[in-house]
C-alpha cells in the first residue's frame, strides 16, 4: 500500500503580520499545552501577538494554573464557569470568582458564559441559572462579560435583553452563525469574535456574515486548542494561528492584513481594557 503524503501546510510566519495584536480567547492552561509552553508563546510572538487572553473554566481551575502564567506578563485572563460545567456551581465557587476579581489585576472579564444547547449535558434552567448569576457579577464588579453560546443564540439573546445588559460590554465569543444573528449582537452595542472556521470553504454562513460586521466590533481568537483555521485544521490550534483567521477576516473586509489586525487590536484593547 502507498504511503499517504504528508500534507505541506503554510506556517503562521508567512502571513506577514508586523505589527502587535491580540488573541482574545484560548485555553493555554489545558493539558493540551504542558509539554510545550514556551515554545507555543515564543511562536506566538514571532506572529506578531502581544497580547494573550486565557480563558480559565471556573475558580478551581484558576486557583491550580494561574501560575503557569508568571513568566509572561502578555497573557491576561477572563474567568467564568462554562455552561457545560453549571451543574457543579455551588455558592462557593461563586464567592471565590468574586475574591479572585477582588484580587487580581490580571482578570479583566468575567467568561466564558453563557448557553449550549448542542451538548445535552446540563438542563437548561440550571445553565440559566448559573448564567444569571454570573451576570449579576459581572454587573457588581463592573466588568466585561464573554459569552458563550452554542445552539442557543436565540435564549442567550432573549436572557441579556431580560437582563438588561444592552449597551453594557459584552463579547460574543466564537461567532459562527449568520448575518441577522450578528446584527441582533451589534445592536446592543456589543463585540463580535472570530474564530478559525471563518477559513472553512464551506462556512459561508459566517463569511457572509463577516463582511456584514463593522470592523470597530470586531476582535479575533483561536479558542484553541480546538478549531484550528485552515491549513492547520484538524491539528491542535495553538496562538499562532490566528494570522490565518485574520488574512480569511481581512479579505472578506477588503482590507490590508495588517490594517485588520491592528484594529481588531485596538478594540480589544478597548474592550478588555489593556494596558499597551
Amino acid at each position: 500500500m502507498a504511503k499517504k503524503k504528508k500534507k505541506n501546510r503554510a506556517l503562521p510566519q508567512t502571513v506577514g503580520i508586523n505589527i502587535s495584536g491580540v488573541e482574545t480567547h484560548a485555553h493555554l492552561d489545558l493539558e493540551d499545552f504542558r509539554e510545550d509552553l514556551p515554545e507555543v508563546m515564543a511562536r506566538a510572538k514571532e506572529c506578531g501577538i502581544g497580547k494573550i487572553g486565557n480563558i480559565f473554566l471556573g475558580p478551581k481551575a484558576y486557583e491550580a494554573n494561574k501560575g503557569l502564567f508568571d513568566d509572561y506578563p502578555e497573557v491576561f485572563f477572563s474567568l467564568g464557569i462554562h455552561p457545560n460545567n453549571s451543574d457543579s456551581c455551588s455558592d462557593e465557587d461563586l464567592e471565590a470568582m468574586l475574591r479572585a476579581f477582588q484580587s487580581d489585576k490580571r482578570l479583566k472579564a468575567v467568561g466564558e458564559i453563557g448557553l449550549d444547547f448542542y451538548w445535552d449535558r446540563v438542563p437548561y434552567d440550571v445553565q440559566e441559572d448559573v448564567f444569571r448569576k454570573q451576570l449579576s457579577l459581572a454587573q457588581d464588579l463592573d466588568l466585561p462579560v464573554v459569552i458563550h453560546s452554542r445552539d442557543a443564540h436565540e435564549r442567550t439573546l432573549e436572557v441579556l435583553e431580560d437582563f438588561g445588559w444592552s449597551g453594557r460590554p459584552l463579547l460574543w465569543h466564537c461567532f459562527g452563525s449568520d448575518a441577522e444573528t450578528a446584527q441582533r449582537i451589534l445592536e446592543h452595542g456589543w463585540y463580535i469574535s472570530i474564530p478559525g472556521p471563518v477559513t472553512y470553504k464551506k462556512n459561508v454562513e459566517a463569511q457572509e456574515a463577516v463582511k456584514s460586521i463593522p470592523v470597530e466590533r470586531l476582535v479575533l481568537e483561536t479558542d484553541c486548542p480546538f478549531l484550528s483555521p485552515e491549513p492547520w485544521r484538524g491539528k491542535r490550534n495553538e496562538p499562532a494561528f490566528i494570522v490565518f483567521t485574520a488574512a480569511k477576516v481581512a479579505e472578506l473586509k477588503g482590507m490590508d492584513v495588517n490594517e485588520l489586525w491592528g484594529r481588531c487590536a485596538e478594540n480589544a484593547h478597548k474592550f478588555f481594557n489593556l494596558s499597551v
